[in-house]
């Protein structure tokens, strides 16, 4: 059962490194607000760079704050140790003793912190039992995987009993298997305690098959905080299409053309080449008309291509294969428009040959229109 008081509230958060003479050097997070709800499994992700880290560690009280303010259910924690915000940090280097015992380095806060050693076993046995750990609380983290020790640097992490978790990219030292495996076991963990969990990564997948939501950063500024559905099929600007999703969104530079209640989208440099050119029609074409003749960026995500008909608004595109990229179960085509290269995700047995000509329907009803200047979905 979830905690109480386990929100955060971030309010205007800012972070400014500044040089030896106290001048402002870099900026990092932008002046960001977020609220994340009690019992909340949040995901911050985004580039390297983007402040996410920085914005971790500023609730973790590891980085001082610029501006504003940060509070743990209702108390503001810009001025409080880390150990008295309430909060425990799983780290991504594990930061292990290596000379302890699982059980003594997950005991080891509730030690320093004079807890009963009744209720310290009564906590580690707890813990180990939810991480499958109690067979090993006897050995040394070298005489364990990498996988085993992220489990007991969660464990050290739940025995505190904590209002919120954050997590620091802590999968990035694991194989491409067990970080599968961690996943699931992070997220079991969440459902089980109910805590709140702060989560931050760079891997997009992480981020979509963990969080009940995610925010997107970039270059210190949060781009949009949405469900992971919503994030894919309804992205705010260019910068979360093109991030979430892999093969991300194919985004097509052109523009509008409105004639005799036609509505054609024309690739930059596409003028009076069949491959550069789509038909509008149903919804999509009514939001094109409302826009009128203008420049455009044209959004399709790789699925929405199929060999067949799947539905009434579909535009027919025909278009040579440059790369085809089995996967079993689906073929990755990287088709060649007149100036731009377009991926879709074809569900197909076949193989491909490159040169060879597809013809593709396109479900338009699923396609998304940017301003080309602002990036923002219009």
């Amino acid at each position: 059962m979830a905690k109480t008081n386990g929100n955060v509230s971030i309010k205007q958060l800012k972070k400014t490194y500044l040089d030896g003479k106290g001048k402002p050097v870099f900026t990092a997070v932008k002046g960001i607000n977020l609220e994340i709800e009690n019992g909340e499994f949040m995901v911050l992700v985004g580039p390297s760079g983007c402040g996410k880290s920085t914005t971790l560690r500023m609730v973790a009280g590891l980085e001082d704050i610029s501006e504003g303010t940060i509070s743990i259910g209702e108390t503001v924690v810009n001025k409080l140790e880390p150990k008295d915000r309430g909060i425990a940090m799983v780290f991504q280097n594990y930061a292990l003793y290596p000379h302890l015992s699982v059980f003594t380095n997950m005991a080891f806060s509730l030690q320093l912190n004079k807890v009963p050693k009744a209720e310290i076993k009564k906590r580690v046995q707890k813990a180990a039992e939810i991480l499958g750990l109690t067979e090993m609380l006897d050995r040394k983290p070298k005489a364990l995987s990498g996988g085993q020790r992220q489990r007991v640097a969660v464990g050290r992490s739940i025995v505190r009993d904590p209002k919120v978790f954050l997590f620091d990219e802590p999968l990035s030292n694991l194989d491409a298997k067990m970080r599968v495996q961690m996943r699931t076991e992070i997220s079991n963990l969440h459902e089980r305690l109910g805590t709140t969990i702060l989560y931050v990564t760079h891997d997009q997948v992480e981020a979509m098959t963990m969080g009940d939501r995610i925010c997107v950063m970039n270059e210190g500024e949060i781009m949009q905080v949405a469900d992971p559905l919503t994030l894919y099929k309804k992205p705010e600007n260019m910068f979360v299409a093109s991030f979430i999703g892999s093969p991300p969104m194919n985004l097509i530079h052109g523009e509008l053309q409105i004639q005799d209640a036609q509505v054609t989208f024309i690739e930059e440099g596409g003028s009076g080449h069949h491959l550069g050119r789509i038909q509008l029609k149903g919804p999509l074409a009514e939001k094109a008309k409302t826009l009128g003749n203008r420049k455009i960026v044209f959004g399709m995500r790789p699925e929405h291509l199929n060999e067949r008909s799947q539905c009434e608004n579909e535009a027919v595109m025909t278009a040579p294969v440059s790369l085809a990229e089995p996967m079993g179960a689906e073929t990755l085509l990287h088709l060649e428009m007149a100036q731009h290269r377009v991926i879709g995700r074809i569900q197909n047995d076949r193989l491909f040959k490159r040169r060879e000509e597809v013809t593709l329907y396109l479900n338009l009803d699923k396609c998304s229109l940017f301003d080309p200047k602002t990036e923002q979905v219009l």
